[in-house]
């Protein structure tokens, strides 16, 4: 499993790659004179910047720049605090949440801010329609929300937590749902909540195409028409080239300390990194671990908060990993710290949850299962089992935050398991799009790699994710388990939650449908001038607190 937006970053290399990088000259930093400029090297372009059809990092990257959402993040932090809405009220049964806007905002477009343009907002995502109700474009409205208006996909859900918004004065807005949810507000920070100018979403377009496995964004919304609130305006998209945005001389916040920012697309780590030192981009995420001296040496590494999962999963429906005992072996089998030390950069963290230690509702009286092959002999040989031959599988092609090198995991774990008498048979696919589709969607899976993101600062994007609900990568029904999380969504009183999600975690490391093994902490690469940048558990990274210097 992985976060939507949570970035995935390919590892093949071309020396078609390699050579554009090496062939452009000079940075942007410099092309403007005395205009700061900064520049960002993504490994891909956005797929369209219209916020409600996405659900990558590299297009909510871009969009975070340019619109604004009613609640945002702390900077740094995964603290929610006021934007768009200053302050905000929730009844007491959870159902009514009225926010109150500020005053005096317009988008880049000329058109004013105010309480009709939020609600056009939400009602335009609850009347998605076809296409629009492709898990893969309206993700974080099925995530947050559920349903739509009518359901023309048997795969969107059966209902609808959203039931209206009303604009009750030109600058409140109230929001009912027809069920609460304390992740809520949490949610609202996703860049898939940016209320975006009415008139730039009617005059631009918003069609869309889905043949396949492919998505096709043929209106012009978000590809030519776009406009926001936020700190930087759109100017131009060359795909494949650069995308370029200029500050906000209007912001309401104040102007930005940088002129311009442009995404440069380079799909290969080692090229980022050689643009990096060639001085062409200023910026980059994912350094790998044997890049690091080489970033030091002309720019700085600095670390995202762990808010990351990796875990070796369990699949419920294979009668091996039915047996308790079978279960508990393996995690007592995995050498987990040994393979920190020789596959991690410094600052991963030893999981024995599914929640990260950051994340409030973390049970800090679980302290895991200690390394210990002598007692996971001792449990296969009272499991009864005889055939212990299990299919393991990793993905090809792919690093990510929680598992920069699937196949060091896998190797370093096989071994471990073939020591206490398994008998592993390797099973590997490309990430995209054989692997996610054969351990979520067709539950495939044995044992295997996977793991996830943080998209929010909510307890059940983590743990509700993997089992509120029987999913096919797992396969668990366990009555407890899920109705805890269903009773903790709902649940309105903040502590109550927390003492709801510290016992199903309990729960959950007691069934062990899988092993966590890892909270990692993702590097990012700035160049020696760049100051201000600080890194977000969640990827959401405000380059308006960004500067230059010198």
């Amino acid at each position: 499993m992985y976060g939507r937006f949570g970035r995935i970053i390919a590892l093949s290399a071309t020396a078609g790659l390699l050579a554009a990088a090496a062939g452009c000259s000079g940075s942007d930093s410099t092309e403007d004179g005395d205009r700061k400029t900064f520049v960002f090297g993504a490994s891909d372009d956005p797929k369209t910047l219209d916020p409600a059809y996405v659900s990558d990092g590299e297009s909510f990257r871009v969009i975070f720049q340019v619109y604004e959402t009613l609640v945002a993040l702390k900077p740094g932090t995964t603290e929610v605090v006021p934007s768009l809405a200053t302050d905000w009220t929730v009844s007491d049964d959870g159902l009514t949440y009225t926010f109150n806007l500020a005053k005096g905002v317009t988008f880049h477009d000329g058109e004013a801010f105010n309480a009709t343009a939020v609600c056009y907002n939400f009602d335009r995502w609850y009347n998605f329609k076809g296409a629009q109700q492709n898990g893969d474009i309206s993700y974080y409205w099925q995530t947050i929300f559920g349903g739509f208006a009518t359901r023309d996909s048997d795969s969107a859900p059966e209902s609808s937590r959203y039931a209206s918004c009303e604009a009750t004065e030109d600058s409140v807005a109230t929001l009912r749902l027809t069920q609460p949810s304390s992740a809520l507000l949490s949610g609202l920070v996703l860049p898939a909540f940016s209320i975006a100018s009415p008139k730039a979403i009617e005059e631009g377009g918003t069609d869309i195409t889905v043949t396949g496995d492919s998505i096709a964004y043929s209106g012009g919304f978000g590809t030519k028409v776009v406009a926001g609130t936020g700190p930087f305006k759109f100017v131009s998209w060359d795909r494949g080239e650069r995308l370029i945005l200029d500050a906000n001389e209007n912001y309401r916040e104040g102007r930005p300390q940088l002129d311009q920012v442009i995404f440069r697309p380079i799909a290969d780590a080692t090229a980022r990194m050689q643009a990096l030192q060639a001085g062409e981009i200023d910026a980059y995420e994912g350094v790998a671990a044997a890049d690091i001296e080489a970033v030091k040496n002309v720019g700085q590494v600095v670390e995202r908060p762990a808010f990351n999962v990796g875990y070796v999963g369990m699949n419920q429906k294979v009668p091996l990993l039915q047996n308790r005992k079978i279960r508990e072996a393996i995690a007592y089998a995995l050498n987990r710290e040994g393979l920190l030390k020789a596959a991690y950069p410094e600052g991963a963290e030893v999981a024995n949850q599914f929640l990260p230690p950051s994340q409030w509702g973390y049970n800090s009286a679980i302290t895991g299962y200690s390394y210990d092959p002598e007692r996971a002999r001792q449990l296969v040989a009272e499991s009864g089992e005889t055939n212990l031959t299990v299919e393991f599988w990793y993905p090809a092609n792919v690093s990510r935050p929680y598992m920069p090198n699937p196949q060091a995991v896998y190797e370093s774990f096989a071994a471990d398991l073939e020591k206490v008498g398994f008998t592993v048979v390797p099973k590997t696919v490309p990430w995209t799009p054989d692997y996610l589709q054969s351990i979520q969607a067709d539950g495939k899976g044995q044992l295997f790699l996977l793991g996830w993101s943080g998209d929010y600062a909510d307890p059940d994007n983590f743990v509700g994710t993997f089992f509120r609900e029987t999913t096919a990568q797992f396969n668990l029904t366990d009555p407890g388990i899920q109705g805890l999380l269903n009773r903790a969504l709902a649940e309105t009183d903040q502590a109550t939650r927390q003492k709801q999600y510290e016992e199903v975690n309990q729960l959950i490391f007691d069934y062990i449908p899988g092993v966590p093994f890892v909270h990692n902490r993702p590097l990012l690469a700035l160049g020696k001038n760049v100051v201000g940048y600080q890194p977000s558990p969640v990827s959401l990274e405000y380059f308006k607190i960004v500067n230059i210097e010198g």
